[in-house]
């Protein structure tokens, strides 16, 4: 249904070509991730048929603003699907729906239905997993190229900020990575008592 593997390819070809070299955080490997969440969520949480090919779809532009700028990147990355998604054939409340879930994964997010609930779960489904040390690394790689002072003490607080305001909009992450996240924030917390 609407050309999807035409469009991964189409999407994963140029993000491989212009996402800058440092963005060790926001590669193709975290389109791939968020993609992946956003099918096992959706299948959890009953999303099935054309609202699943738009949520795959919106999965994947949905950092494609990177290839533009960091900044603003969501509202960049629904101007490329528009632009793109036409060609593609997909109607206007189609390409709406998918700009809807894009804006969705901007911090703070504030998704506003089912769809959006989770490819916002999807995009941040790592803190809850074991893989938020790894995933959190590349991350802190990634800003040092725009603050190259940044100490990991600051980066950790950040963290731990970000952490504890954050909180899962899906029935399945919050039954399956709410545990684990805590745990997250829990290990965050010891590493400012060793290094104070």
């Amino acid at each position: 249904m609407k050309n999807f593997q035409h469009i991964y390819k189409k999407v994963m070809s140029k993000l491989e070509s212009n996402l800058a070299p440092w963005l060790k955080y926001h590669s193709t490997e975290h389109t791939k991730y968020v993609l992946a969440k956003a099918i096992l969520i959706a299948d959890k949480e009953g999303i099935s048929g054309e609202e699943l090919c738009l949520l795959k779809i919106a999965a994947l532009y949905h950092d494609t603003g990177f290839m533009i700028s960091p900044k603003n990147h969501e509202a960049i990355s629904c101007e490329i699907a528009k632009k793109e998604l036409k060609e593609f054939g997909l109607k206007p409340d189609e390409i709406s729906t998918i700009c809807g879930m894009i804006l969705a994964t901007k911090i703070p997010q504030q998704p506003t239905n089912k769809l959006e609930r989770i490819i916002a779960d999807a995009d941040l489904e790592y803190l809850g997993t074991d893989q938020f040390i790894e995933f959190g690394n590349r991350l802190y790689e990634e800003l040092l190229h725009e603050i190259p002072d940044l100490n990991l003490e600051q980066w950790n607080e950040i963290q731990y900020n970000f952490i504890s305001k954050h909180h899962y909009h899906t029935d399945f992450c919050k039954q399956h990575r709410k545990q684990k996240k805590l745990e997250n924030l829990e290990m965050l917390k010891e590493s400012f008592r060793k290094s104070s």
